[in-house]
This record gives C-alpha cells, sequence and structure tokens, in this order.
C-alpha cells in the first residue's frame, strides 16, 4: 500500500508542470497573475514549461554536480583579504575600431560578456563581423550563427571586402553544442547571432522564451567566464527599443551596448547602457558606407552642418558623452496654435523636461508660450540624455518666438533649475575649450564653469539667472 503510494506521488511529480515568469524582472510564480509582485509591472508574466523531475535530477543535476562539488572544495581556497587582491589592470584586447574600443572602456576583457542589440538593420552582425575578421589574423576566433546560414555571412563578408582566412564559423543553435565546439578549438573572442535562437535541452520551451534566453545566457556565460573567452551576445529589441527576453538577461552580463540609427540615415551611434569596465553612457559614432561601418573620429563635424545664413531657432550647445564632449545643434520651432491643447513635441530630448521648462520661461523669462506650439529638434538623431541642455533649448525657443537668429559663433550649455537659476554642470572647461577648438568665439554658461584663466580665442560669459541669459542674446 506504501509502495503504490509513493510510486503515484512520484509518477504526479514526473509529470511535465508550468511556471509564470515575469519578462522584466524574472520572478517566478505557481500561478498567473495580473502584476508582479516583485517589480510591480503589469501584464508581464509569461508561462513557460519546466523540465520534469527525472530529467532535472538525472542530466541536468549531473552535469553541474561536479561543478558544485569543485566549487565547495576549493572556495575556502580562494577567500582572501580585499588587501591581498591583485591591483594590476586586466590586459585589454583591441578591436581595431578606436570608436568600439571607446564604448567598451578601452578594449576587450578577458572573461567579459558583451550585449549588443538594435533593430533589424542596424549593423549589428557587420559590426560583430568587421571585428572578429580583423581579431582572427591575432587571436583564434569563433562566430556562431543561428539565424543565418554559412553561405549568407560570407556573402557579406565578401560583399564588405573582409579577410576571413582565419575566422571559425559555426551553424548551430544548441548552446551544449557550441560550447563543446569552443571547449576544443579554444577561441579567445565568440560571437552568438543571436541569443534569441539559442536553445537548451534541458529546458522544455520554445527558442526565444523567457526560460531559454535567460538559462541559454547563463550557461555560455558560466562558459566564457571559466575559460577567459570573450563572448559577444546579439540581442533583438521590440517596437519600444527595449531589450527583448527577461530583464534579468542585462544583469547577468557585463557590458550592454545599444546600436541605434534610423534606416534612413547613415549614421550608426553605439551607446553603452552598463559597463563594469568603463564609463556608462559613452558614446561611438559609425557611418554606414557600401564597405561596412566606418568609425567617425570627429562625431561633433557630422552634427554642425549649419546653413550659411543663421536662421531664428537654431543653436548650438556642448554635450558630454561618456568621457568626451560632443557638440550638437538644437532646433526650436515655436508657432502660433489652431488647438484648443498646443502641441509640444520633442525629438532627441525628453518631453516632460521640455513643459517644465515652458514654465519656467514663463514664469522667470515673462515670454508666455501657452498658446504656441512648441517643436524642438536635435540634430542628428542623437538622444540628449543630461540638463546641460536647459539653458540652449530655452535661448532656442526664444530664438524662434522672437524670429530672431542667434550668433553661429555661440555655444551654449547649462541646467536651468525651477527657480530661473542657472546651475553648473560637470566637465565645464572641457566643453569650453572643444566648442573653441571647431571655431566658436563666444559662449553662455553657467557662473561656476567661467574659467578662472581667460581661454585663448573665445569669450566666455557666465550667467547666474535666466533673466541675465535672455540679456545677453
Amino acid at each position: 500500500m506504501r509502495s503504490d503510494s509513493l510510486t503515484r506521488w512520484m509518477e504526479k511529480m514526473a509529470k511535465a508542470k508550468s511556471a509564470y515568469v515575469c519578462n522584466d524582472c524574472g520572478a517566478d510564480y505557481t500561478k498567473w497573475q495580473g502584476q508582479c509582485s516583485a517589480c510591480g509591472a503589469w501584464n508581464t508574466l509569461t508561462e513557460v514549461r519546466l523540465s520534469t523531475a527525472a530529467s532535472s535530477s538525472g542530466s541536468r543535476g549531473a552535469r553541474f554536480e561536479g561543478y558544485a562539488g569543485e566549487a565547495a572544495v576549493s572556495a575556502h581556497q580562494r577567500v582572501v583579504s580585499l588587501s591581498e587582491v591583485d591591483l594590476q589592470a586586466m590586459p585589454r584586447i583591441a578591436t581595431g575600431t578606436g570608436e568600439l574600443d571607446r564604448v567598451l572602456g578601452g578594449g576587450l576583457v578577458p572573461g567579459s560578456a558583451v550585449l549588443i542589440g538594435g533593430h533589424p538593420g542596424a549593423g549589428k552582425s557587420t559590426l560583430l563581423l568587421q571585428t572578429l575578421c580583423h581579431l582572427a589574423g591575432q587571436y583564434p576566433a569563433l562566430y556562431v550563427t543561428g539565424e543565418e546560414s554559412l553561405q549568407q555571412v560570407a556573402m557579406r563578408a565578401a560583399r564588405l571586402g573582409l579577410k576571413a582566412d582565419h575566422l571559425k564559423m559555426l551553424s548551430e543553435t544548441s548552446v551544449e553544442t557550441i560550447c563543446d565546439v569552443a571547449q576544443q578549438l579554444q577561441p579567445k573572442v565568440v560571437v552568438i547571432d543571436s541569443i534569441q535562437v539559442m536553445h537548451v535541452a534541458d529546458v522544455q520551451s520554445a527558442p526565444g522564451s523567457v526560460s531559454q534566453v535567460r538559462e541559454s545566457a547563463a550557461y555560455l556565460t558560466r562558459f566564457a567566464k571559466q575559460t577567459g573567452t570573450v563572448l559577444f551576445l546579439v540581442g533583438h529589441v521590440t517596437k519600444d527599443g527595449t531589450l527583448a527576453g527577461p530583464k534579468v538577461l542585462e544583469h547577468m552580463i557585463d557590458c550592454s551596448l545599444q546600436l541605434e540609427g534610423s534606416s534612413d540615415s547613415r549614421f550608426r551611434t553605439l551607446r553603452s547602457h552598463k559597463n563594469r569596465f568603463g564609463a556608462v553612457n559613452e558614446l561611438g559614432v559609425f557611418a554606414m558606407l557600401e564597405s561596412g561601418l566606418k568609425e567617425v573620429r570627429n562625431p561633433s563635424s557630422i552634427f554642425l552642418t549649419r546653413g550659411e545664413e543663421p536662421s531664428s531657432g537654431s543653436v548650438v550647445m556642448v554635450v558630454w558623452e561618456g568621457t568626451r564632449p560632443l557638440l550638437v545643434e538644437l532646433q526650436a520651432l515655436v508657432d502660433e496654435s489652431h488647438l484648443s491643447n498646443p502641441r509640444r513635441v520633442a525629438v532627441g530630448l525628453e518631453q516632460n523636461r521640455l513643459a517644465m521648462l515652458l514654465a519656467v520661461l514663463n514664469r522667470h523669462g515673462g515670454l508666455m508660450t501657452g498658446d504656441q506650439d512648441v517643436f524642438v529638434n536635435v540634430v542628428g538623431g542623437v538622444r540628449v540624455l543630461e540638463t546641460s541642455a536647459d539653458l540652449a533649448l530655452l535661448l532656442a525657443i526664444v530664438s524662434s518666438f522672437r524670429d530672431q537668429p542667434l550668433s553661429q559663433e555661440l555655444i551654449v550649455f547649462g541646467e536651468v533649475g525651477l527657480s530661473g537659476e542657472i546651475r553648473p554642470v560637470p566637465n565645464g572647461q572641457e566643453r569650453i575649450r572643444e566648442a573653441a577648438k571647431h571655431g566658436f568665439r563666444r559662449a553662455i554658461v553657467p557662473k561656476a564653469n567661467v574659467p578662472k584663466e581667460k581661454l585663448a580665442g573665445i569669450e566666455v560669459l557666465g550667467v547666474g539667472t535666466l533673466s541675465e541669459a535672455l540679456d545677453q542674446i
């Protein structure tokens, strides 16, 4: 009797079960619910099929049992004092592309996992294929494609004129097979294109699901850490530009990069959203040509293509991207509105901040735009994430509203507070020097950012309030 009950219990546990996993934070639940209790997001739970108890205790348990035992035995040997840790910098591997090295923080770090996301056609596969063809001449490299055939990749390499004599190729979607092949070849750099089509045998759900992406990324990342291999993961993005798959995927990797660029523009921007070995929000600029992606060594020059005649509503500002200043043009258009609710449109800037700055302009600048449509745009498709563009935005709006052009030799930056004060921004002197290099002769900046010593070739005007800045123009 007891044996029959035990048998029925084992058969019940051996049946396939389901769980519900949050796409944003990775929390799992036994049943579906509208809101995730861990992160508070709504309608993010996705049903996943769990492996059977037999398979979990069999193949999967046997696979990691040796690793867990080894880690437990050697854990005591790895415990050291913080002062005893070697502080020598980890060796970097140059990719051969200066803009990519800048975004990565100086090059590739052995044993690191890098995730590159972007819209279809942005150039993710092209950039990685160029990088691996260059690295394959110095280090063993492996390119794994799960979405394209080997012939398609070879055709792209031939069209771009790349030297692919030493690059090893593999068309496979099984993570276990990829790791076995990599264990034999022992490459220094591995590219997985893409993580959404990879699958682990023990997970019963389809490739691209939350559980498959999570388990595949964890398996590959663990392999990279143990072998000291540089791992590149190509990731897809959703319609709103966020990375597809579980949010926990971004926590597993060391560096998260986003390749952005519209199909009607030949320029692409590569921005780091997470980097354990370098600066966050570092920006690299590339030009999409027939021969592939080429780095733009002086990005400010491509964003400063202005007309010969000065126009109202246009001003140049200096933003700080990662570790360098970047000069971009900001345009504003103020027009009489025929709607009961005037439009506020911001391209490249935050929409809510535009509404807040218009209220500050009304209160402390004496300029009411309640009956005007306001459109602002950052030229070149650059997205400005910092507050140093506040002062330039307001001056451009005033210029358009009064139909009075600003000087083309003028540079502006500064943060505007709710009480109308102009607050300083980081790296002010470096921004002014960068503007002087590009021929600007006048700068309106916060008083705290005015250099103590006069800079050659440029007049720096410090302002403390919004009214003072309006008086200067």
